[in-house]
C-alpha cells in the first residue's frame, strides 16, 4: 500500500505544514472578539478596524450558526415522532433537542439516500449513533466519490466535496435532479460542527480509495489517504459532533431517538435500500409498511388499528392517508429529506383527498344546515407523502418545508378514485360525521325546552297524564302503542288504572334508528320529535343522576306488544300470553281438543271489555326491561350499529343453525316470555325475541333457493293452485282469496303488488311469468310502475307454471300450519331452479340478496348435465327479449351493454337500454341533462326524439359533429351510460334446511338445487307406489264385493251398520286402502309440522263413528265397499272395475321400473313442451296482431284513406338499416370490476348453448331458439372466426379475443370465403337493419376508470348451435357508413331446428346446416325486432 502526502489548498486561506499543524491559529479571531468583549466592559471604545470586520466563510458559520444549520440551543419542548428502542416503536412525545445538530446528521443521511438516485444498485445504509463515544457514522455501498485529482481545484474530489465551501455537483439549474443538496453547504457544515470527521470512499471505477480526517471544525485536517482499490464501491462517514457549539456535554436520548427515527425514515422511503440501525436491521420495506409503524398503535372504537389507503402513485409518488384524531397531521418527505413542517407537496396530495371525499361525505351529512367545508374534512386527515421533486427549494436550510411550486415538481400525482373509496372507508368520513352530529346536537339543544311544562300543545292523538309535568311526573308511565286501535285499546284500560299517571301516544310504523341516523332525519321525524316534547327529553343531558331525570315529564315509558292466543270452550275462557304458557296448558289438559282456538295478531283484536282485563293485572303482564351494564350495550350495538353488519350476519347464521338443529332433533324452541317472567334484559330481549323479527323480515325478504319464492309469493302460488281458476280472476278478487285461504296477515296493496309483479313478463322482469298478464301489468317505459289498478286487471296461471310445480310433488311437501289451518308448504320444489330463471332481489337484516336471471334452456341442460354426473354448462345471465349484450369482466361481474348505431356524422340511434335500466328514467337522468349539459362539456346533445313502444326502445340523438367524434373516442356504450354491471357477488338464499346462504356461482345454487330436488322425487315415486298399489287394492276389493254380491254371499239390505262391518271383516275386506294411506301421510305431515290440524274433528267423528260400528272400526273405514251406487253392481261396471285394477297395477309396475331421473326427465320434457306451446301462441298473437294492423294500412292505402306518417309508422320504430352499429368495449368496466384471470375455470367446457324464443320477434320461426336476448357466447362468437368451423380446438383460445381492440379476426376469416355465405345467413335472422349493417368497430377504451377478471372460456359457443336471430351479427367489415345504406334490403329468418343441430358434432354441424329463408316485404316485417 502507498500513501500520497501533499499541500492542500484550505478554505481559510492558509496553508498547512507536513505534519498537517497550522503554522498560524485560525481561531485566533474568536479570542480577538473576546479581547474586544473585555475591552468593552472595561469602558474603552472601539475602534473603526474594530468594529467593522470582515470574516472567512467558515467564521461566518462559525459565528452565525443559525443561519446554516438553525438554532444550536435546546428548543423548548416540542412533541415529535421519535423511535422508542425499549417499545421498538414509534411513538409522538414532547422532546427537546438542538435543531443544529439535528440538522447536521440529517445532512450527512440525506447524502447517503442521495447516493441511491445515482446509483440504482445501492441497496445497503449503515447507521452507527455511539453514545459513549460522542460518535457518529453513516455507510452507505452505493458508487464511491471518484477518487480523482480535481485539475482545477488542485485537490481530491472527495476532499474537494467534504472539505471545501461552496462545492457541490447540483450547481446546475438546468439539470433536473431528485436529489436533497443544492447550496453547496451540506456535508460540510456537519464538518465544520464536529470535533472529528473522517470521509472514507472507494472508487471502483477509478481503482482507488480514499480516507481523511478533519479536526476541530474542519480547521485541521491530516493528509488524505489515496490507495489503490479493487474493492466493492462505498462512502462512510464517521464524525463527532462538537457537542460544546451545541452547548451539550452528550447525546441525549431525545437525539438519539430523533436521529434512530430519521433510519426509519429512510428505509421506508428509499426502495430498495436495507438500512441498519447500531447494527440491528430495520424492519421496514417500503413506504407502506413505514407508514404502519404510526398507525398500528392507533386503535378505533371496536379495538381495531384504523385502516390505512395507501398508493403508489407513479415511480415519484407514494401516498398514504388515515384518521386524524388530533386536527391535520403530516409524515411527508422530500427526496429522502423529512419535511416535518410539510409544504406544497403535501398541499398538493392532500387537497386532492379532500376534494374527492367531499362529495360522499356531503351526500352522507344531507341538505342540513351544516355546510362541511373543506378545512374542516382537512382537520380529519394523517397525509403520508414520499416524493422525489426535482431541483426543490425549501424556505431554509434546516428545510422543513417545501416551496417548490407545484407547476415545478416535474412530476404529476393524480389520486386516483379507487384510492378516494379508500379513503373514505379508513375513518375520515365517520370523523367528519360525528364531528357534524356534535355541532348539530349543539343546535338539537338550543331547540329543546329545558323548562319542563304540565301542558303541551301542538302534539295530535297524545292523551297526556294529568300529573305529566308537575312535581309528580317522576311517577308518570307514557304508554306507546303501534297506531290508533291499540291507542284506543290503552285508553280503554286506563278507566281501571286512572289517568293521573298514565298517558298514551300512538306510534305509526317502525321507529326510526336514531342511532346512526342522520341529523336532518332525526329532527324532521314526526315521532322522535313529538317523544322528544312528550318526555321532555333534552340532548345535553345523560339522566344519570336524580335530579336530571326529575327534569322529565314522564318516568317510565311502557310499550304496548300484541298477545299470542286465546282459547275459549263455551263460556269458560282461558288467556294465554306466551306460547310456552299455552304449550305447557295443551300438555296437561285432557280435552284440549275441545276448546276452540283462537289466534290474536294484534291489540286490535281484543274488546275493551278484554282492556280492562289486562289492565287490572298490571303486575302480571307487565314486563319490566332491566339494564345489565356492557352486556346490554354489547347487544344493542350488535342489533342497530351499521359497523357491525358481519357480526350481525354471524349472530344469526349461529341462531338458524341451532333452530335448525332442534328441528332435527324434534326439540322444543326457546321462547323468551312463559307465565312467570317479570323481567328481562335488554340482551336477553335481543337475543330471543328481537332476533325472531331479524329472521322474519329475512324469510320475508330473501327467496328460497329451492323454489326462488318469498312468503307472500308461495301464498300467491298455493292459492292459485288450490283454486285451480280454469277462468282468469281479477287481482283484487285473488288478494282477498290468498287472505282467506294461506292466513296473509298484511296489507293488501301489498299482496296484490306481489301478483302483478309474478305476471310480469317485459324486458328485465321474469323469464317466465308465472302468472299471465290480462291487462296493463306494467311496461318497460317505467319498470313496472305504470300498471293499471288491481281493480282493472285479471290473472290466471300460466299453463307453464304446473309444468314447473308438478301437482304429484304436493303430497310430498312439508305444509305449514297457522291458525289450525293448512298453509302453503315451507317450499315449493319446481324441477328447474327458479330463482336463477326469474332472479330475486331483496334487503333483509345484515343480509341483502341479488340474483341475475338466467336462461330456463340453460337450467334445464345443467340439470340433466347433473342427472347424468357430467360437468356443468357455465351459466352467465340471460334475459328474455333482451337484444343487447352481457359480456364477462370476471367470474363473478358481466357487463350488460345497451344497443347504439351511428346514423351519419351528427345522429346516433339508441335502439336497446341495459338491463333494468327503464325506458322514462334514462330519458330523464341521461338524455336530458345532455341536451342541457354546457357547451364545454365533451358530450352534448342538440335534439333528440322517441320512437319507443312499450316494448321496444329508439332514441334518435342529435350532437355536434365534434361532440361525436370524442363521444366515439371515448366509447359510446360509456358516453351515452349504455353499460351497467351484473354482479352474482350478493347471491344470498335460504337453503332447504331454512339457513341463510351466500352462493358466488349459480352453478353451486344448480347444485345444492338439484339435491333437495333430487329427494323430493325419491319421496315422491315412494308416495305413489303407496298411493297406487292403495287404490289397486281398493278397486280390486270393489270388485270382489260386486262379484260377492251377486253371487248373494254379502247381506246388507235390513241390517244394522254393526252387521255389515262385521260380515265384511269376516270376508276379509280391509278399511279403504286409499283412505288409510291418505291417514298415515297427513298423520306424518301433521307430526312434521309440529301441529294437530283439524285432527280433533277426525277424532270426534271417529269416536262418533266407533260407538255406531262396533269394534272401534269408523263407518267410512267400509264407505268404499256399502257406499257404491247400484249401477255398480252391473256387468258392465264390474268389468270396469276389474280393468281399472288391472290398470292401476300396470301402473305401479311400470312406476316401479322407473328411478327418480326417468319422472325428473319426463317432467323435463313435459316443461320444454309447454315453454315451447306458450311462446309460440304468444308469438302468434303478436304476429296476428301486426298483420291485421298491417292489412289495415294497405287496405286504407288503397281507399285513398293513407297518409305518408301512418305509413312509415313501423319503419320509425325499428332500427335503421342504414345506421352502423357499434361494438361495445368494456376496458373501462373490466379496470372497475375485473379482477386477475383465474386459472381454474379455464377448463370448464365452453360449449353454450342459447335458446329460448323471443316472442315479440314474430318473424323468427326457429323450434325453441330465443334470439332476443345476446349471451355472452354470443359476444365471443362475433370475434371468433365463424368461417372456421371445423378448427374445434382453436375456439377456447379465441374465447379471449372478447375484449375486441381491433378487428383482427377479420384478417383471419378472408382466407375461406366459402363458408362466408353461412355465416352471414345465420345473423341475418335477427333483423334485416342489424343483419347487414357494417359494424363500426371502435378503439378500445384505455383503462382509466368496484369490486373483481376470470377467464372467458367460459363464453366461447359451439358454432353448430349458434342460431342465434336477433344477435348482433359477428365481425363486420369496418367499412364507411353509407357502405352500410346498401347492405339490409330484405329480412332473412332462419327457421332450422335446434334439436336437430344438437346431434351433429362440432366439426361438421355449421357447414351441413341447410336454412330456409323466408322473404317478407317491408310492410310485414316485424317491428318488434
Amino acid at each position: 500500500m502507498s500513501t500520497i502526502k501533499k499541500k492542500t489548498a484550505k478554505a481559510n486561506g492558509t496553508e498547512a505544514t507536513e505534519n498537517g499543524t497550522s503554522e498560524e491559529n485560525p481561531m485566533d479571531v474568536f479570542q480577538s472578539l473576546d479581547d474586544n468583549k473585555g475591552k468593552r466592559k472595561s469602558g474603552a471604545a472601539n475602534s473603526i478596524e474594530e468594529q467593522y470586520q470582515r470574516k472567512t466563510q467558515l467564521e461566518h458559520i462559525l459565528i452565525r450558526p443559525d443561519t446554516y444549520i438553525g438554532s444550536v440551543e435546546f428548543c423548548d419542548k416540542t412533541p415529535m415522532w421519535v423511535y422508542d428502542s425499549e417499545n421498538d416503536k414509534m411513538v409522538n412525545r414532547e422532546i427537546s433537542y438542538v435543531p443544529g445538530l439535528y440538522k447536521i446528521f440529517d445532512e450527512i443521511l440525506v447524502n447517503a439516500a442521495d447516493n441511491k438516485q445515482r446509483d440504482k444498485k445501492m441497496n445497503l445504509i449503515k447507521i452507527d449513533i455511539n453514545k459513549e463515544k460522542n460518535e457518529i457514522s453513516v455507510y452507505n455501498n452505493g458508487k464511491g466519490i471518484p477518487v480523482v485529482l480535481h485539475k482545477v481545484e488542485k485537490m481530491y474530489v472527495p476532499e474537494l466535496i467534504f472539505g471545501t465551501l461552496l462545492t457541490s455537483s447540483n450547481y446546475n439549474d438546468d439539470e433536473k435532479k431528485v436529489t436533497g443538496g443544492r447550496n453547496g453547504y451540506g456535508a460540510k457544515l456537519c464538518n465544520i460542527f464536529s470535533k472529528k470527521f473522517v470521509l472514507e470512499t472507494s472508487s471502483k471505477e477509478f481503482g482507488h480509495a480514499f480516507k481523511q480526517t478533519w479536526k476541530n471544525n474542519m480547521t485541521k485536517d491530516g493528509e488524505a489517504e489515496v490507495t489503490k482499490s479493487k474493492g466493492e464501491d462505498f462512502t462512510k462517514v464517521t464524525f463527532r459532533p462538537d457537542l460544546a457549539k451545541f452547548k451539550m456535554t452528550e447525546l441525549d436520548d431525545d437525539i438519539i431517538a430523533l436521529m434512530s427515527r430519521r433510519a426509519f425514515d429512510i428505509a421506508g422511503t428509499t426502495k430498495g435500500v436495507t438500512v441498519f440501525l447500531n447494527g440491528k436491521k430495520i424492519p421496514v420495506s417500503g413506504f407502506k409498511q413505514y407508514v404502519e409503524l404510526y398507525t398500528k398503535d392507533y386503535l378505533d372504537s371496536n379495538g381495531e388499528p384504523y385502516k390505512v389507503a395507501h398508493e403508489v402513485v407513479n415511480d415519484r409518488w407514494e401516498i398514504a392517508v388515515t384518521v386524524s384524531e388530533r386536527n391535520f397531521q403530516q409524515v411527508s418527505f422530500v427526496n429522502s429529506i423529512a419535511t416535518t413542517k410539510g409544504g406544497r407537496h403535501v398541499d398538493y396530495i392532500n387537497d386532492q383527498i379532500v376534494q374527492n371525499m367531499m362529495e360522499s361525505i356531503k351526500k352522507k351529512v344531507g341538505k342540513g344546515n351544516i355546510n362541511v367545508k373543506p378545512f374542516q374534512v382537512k382537520n380529519h386527515c394523517w397525509v403520508f407523502v414520499n416524493c422525489l421533486i426535482e431541483n426543490p427549494s425549501f424556505d431554509s436550510q434546516t428545510k422543513e418545508t417545501l416551496t417548490t411550486l407545484a407547476k415545478s415538481f416535474g412530476s404529476t400525482a393524480k389520486v386516483s378514485e379507487k384510492f378516494s373509496a379508500a379513503a373514505l372507508k379508513c375513518g375520515i368520513s365517520d370523523a367528519v360525521l360525528s364531528w357534524v352530529r356534535f355541532k348539530q346536537q349543539e343546535q338539537a339543544d338550543k331547540k329543546c325546552s329545558s323548562k319542563k311544562t304540565s301542558k303541551l300543545k301542538g302534539i295530535p292523538k297524545l292523551e297526556d297524564a294529568n300529573d305529566a309535568g308537575t312535581k309528580n311526573s317522576h311517577l308518570c308511565t307514557l304508554i306507546l302503542t303501534e297506531g290508533d286501535s291499540a291507542k284506543s285499546l290503552a285508553v280503554a284500560g286506563l278507566g281501571v288504572i286512572g289517568r293521573d299517571r298514565y298517558g298514551v301516544f300512538p306510534l305509526r310504523g317502525k321507529m326510526l334508528n336514531v342511532r346512526e341516523g342522520k341529523h336532518e332525519q332525526v329532527m324532521k321525524n314526526a315521532e322522535v320529535t313529538s317523544l322528544l316534547k312528550i318526555l321532555g327529553l333534552q340532548y345535553k343531558l345523560k339522566y344519570d343522576t336524580e335530579e336530571q331525570m326529575k327534569t322529565l315529564r314522564y318516568g317510565k315509558v311502557m310499550i304496548m306488544a300484541d298477545q299470542d292466543m286465546d282459547a275459549t270452550k263455551g263460556k269458560e275462557e282461558i288467556s294465554f300470553f306466551s306460547i310456552p304458557e299455552y304449550t305447557e296448558w295443551r300438555q296437561n289438559t285432557a280435552n284440549w281438543k275441545t276448546y276452540r282456538i283462537k289466534y290474536y295478531k294484534g291489540l286490535g283484536t281484543s274488546t275493551s271489555k278484554e282492556a280492562k282485563e289486562y289492565f287490572s293485572d298490571m303486575l302480571r303482564h307487565r314486563i319490566k326491561f332491566k339494564y345489565d351494564g356492557k352486556e346490554c350495550d354489547d347487544a344493542i350495538d350488535l342489533a342497530f350499529s351499521k359497523k357491525k353488519i358481519e357480526e350481525r350476519k354471524d349472530w344469526l347464521t349461529r341462531w338458524m343453525e341451532v333452530r335448525k338443529q332442534v328441528r332435527e332433533e324434534n326439540g322444543t324452541e326457546d321462547y323468551l316470555y312463559n307465565k312467570d317472567t317479570r323481567a328481562v334484559s335488554y340482551s336477553d330481549f335481543i337475543n330471543r325475541e328481537l332476533i325472531l323479527f331479524s329472521n322474519t323480515d329475512n324469510e320475508r325478504s330473501i327467496p328460497s333457493l329451492v323454489d326462488g319464492l318469498k312468503p307472500g309469493q308461495r301464498k300467491v302460488m298455493f292459492t292459485c293452485f288450490k283454486r285451480a281458476d280454469k277462468k282468469e280472476v281479477k287481482v283484487a278478487q285473488l288478494a282477498g282469496a290468498i287472505g282467506e285461504m294461506s292466513a296473509y296477515h298484511h296489507g293488501e296493496q301489498s299482496l296484490m303488488s306481489t301478483i302483478v309483479n309474478l305476471a310480469q313478463d317485459f324486458v328485465g322482469s321474469n323469464n317466465i311469468n308465472l302468472l299471465l298478464p290480462i291487462g296493463q301489468f306494467g311496461t318497460r317505459l317505467q319498470g313496472g310502475k305504470d300498471s293499471a289498478s288491481p281493480r282493472y286487471i285479471f290473472t290466471q296461471l300460466n299453463p307453464v307454471t304446473r309444468t314447473i310445480f308438478p301437482a304429484d310433488d304436493e303430497y310430498v311437501l312439508r305444509f305449514l300450519y297457522e291458525e289450525n289451518q293448512r298453509i302453503e308448504p315451507e317450499w315449493y320444489a319446481p324441477i328447474i331452479p327458479m330463482v336463477l330463471c326469474n332472479g330475486a332481489e331483496g334487503i333483509g337484516t345484515a343480509w341483502s340478496t341479488k340474483v341475475p336471471n338466467y336462461n330456463p334452456r340453460d337450467l334445464v341442460e345443467n340439470i340433466r348435465r347433473l342427472i347424468r354426473d357430467e360437468p356443468m354448462k357455465p351459466l352467465v345471465p340471460w334475459y328474455k327479449h333482451f337484444k343487447g349484450t352481457i359480456v364477462p369482466l370476471d367470474d363473478q361481474h358481466y357487463c350488460c351493454n345497451g344497443e347504439v348505431s351511428v346514423v351519419s356524422d351528427d345522429t346516433v340511434e339508441i335502439t336497446e337500454l341495459p338491463v333494468k335500466i327503464w325506458t322514462q328514467n334514462y330519458k330523464e337522468t341521461v338524455v336530458e341533462p345532455l341536451m342541457e349539459s354546457d357547451a364545454k362539456a365533451d358530450i352534448t346533445i342538440s335534439d333528440f326524439k322517441e320512437y319507443h313502444t312499450d316494448v321496444t326502445v329508439k332514441f334518435i340523438l342529435k350532437m355536434p359533429a365534434e361532440k361525436l367524434v370524442k363521444a366515439e373516442a371515448q366509447g359510446l356504450h360509456k358516453a351515452l351510460k349504455l353499460q351497467t354491471p351484473i354482479s352474482t357477488t350478493s347471491m344470498v338464499l335460504f337453503d332447504g334446511a331454512g339457513c341463510l346462504r351466500k352462493f358466488t356461482r349459480p352453478e353451486d345454487i344448480c347444485r345444492e338445487f338439484y339435491g333437495v330436488r333430487k329427494q323430493i322425487y325419491i319421496d315422491r315415486k315412494r308416495y305413489l307406489e303407496g298411493m297406487l298399489q292403495a287404490q289397486s287394492d281398493r278397486l280390486s276389493h270393489q270388485a270382489r264385493f260386486i262379484m260377492l254380491k251377486i253371487e248373494n254371499k254379502i247381506f246388507i239390505e235390513n241390517k244394522k251398520k254393526a252387521a255389515i262391518i262385521e260380515q265384511l271383516i269376516k270376508l276379509n275386506f280391509p278399511p279403504d286402502p286409499v283412505k288409510k294411506w291418505k291417514d298415515i301421510q297427513k298423520k306424518k305431515e301433521i307430526e312434521a309440522a309440529g301441529e294437530v290440524g283439524n285432527e280433533e274433528e277426525e277424532d270426534e267423528n271417529e269416536a262418533a263413528e266407533a260407538q255406531s260400528g262396533g269394534e272401534g272400526k269408523r263407518v267410512a273405514d267400509y264407505d268404499y265397499l256399502v257406499g257404491m251406487a247400484m249401477w255398480k253392481l252391473s256387468t258392465e261396471d264390474k268389468d270396469k272395475l276389474l280393468a281399472e285394477s288391472e290398470s292401476k297395477k300396470q301402473e305401479l309396475i311400470v312406476l316401479q321400473s322407473k328411478s327418480w331421473s326417468d319422472l325428473w326427465e319426463e317432467d323435463l320434457v313435459r316443461f320444454l313442451e309447454a315453454l315451447d306451446k306458450q311462446e309460440k301462441k304468444e308469438q302468434g298473437d303478436i304476429e296476428d296482431a301486426i298483420k291485421t294492423a298491417a292489412k289495415k294500412l294497405l287496405k286504407d292505402k288503397a281507399a285513398g284513406r293513407g297518409n305518408k306518417k301512418a305509413e312509415a309508422l313501423f319503419a320509425d320504430i325499428k332500427p335503421n338499416p342504414n345506421a352502423t352499429r357499434v361494438e361495445p368495449t368494456t376496458a373501462h368496466m373490466k379496470e372497475k370490476y375485473g379482477k386477475e384471470t383465474k386459472p381454474k375455470r379455464v377448463k370448464a367446457e365452453p360449449k353454450v348453448k342459447s335458446e329460448g324464443m323471443d316472442m315479440r320477434q314474430f318473424l323468427d320461426k326457429s323450434n325453441g331458439s330465443n334470439g332476443s336476448n345476446v349471451e355472452n357466447e354470443d359476444v365471443v362468437l362475433d370475434d371468433v372466426d365463424d368461417t372456421n368451423t371445423g378448427d374445434s380446438d382453436r375456439k377456447p383460445k379465441k374465447a379471449v379475443a372478447v375484449k375486441r381492440p381491433k378487428a383482427e379476426p377479420k384478417a383471419k376469416a378472408e382466407p375461406k370465403a366459402k363458408a362466408a355465405p353461412k355465416t352471414k345467413a345465420e345473423p341475418k335472422a335477427k333483423a334485416a337493419p342489424k343483419a347487414k349493417a357494417p359494424a363500426k368497430k371502435k378503439k378500445a377504451a384505455s383503462s382509466d376508470e368496484e369490486e373483481d377478471n376470470d377467464d372467458i372460456e367460459i363464453l366461447s359457443a359451439s358454432e353448430e348451435e349458434y342460431d342465434e336471430p336477433s344477435t348482433p351479427p359477428p365481425k363486420r367489415a369496418p367499412t364507411g357508413r353509407r357502405a352500410a345504406a346498401n347492405a339490409a334490403k330484405k329480412l332473412v329468418v332462419d327457421i332450422s331446428d335446434n334439436d336437430e343441430e344438437e346431434e351433429l358434432s362440432e366439426a361438421e354441424s355449421l357447414p351441413k346446416k341447410k336454412k330456409a329463408k323466408i322473404v317478407i316485404s317491408s310492410d310485414e316485417e316485424d317491428f318488434f325486432v
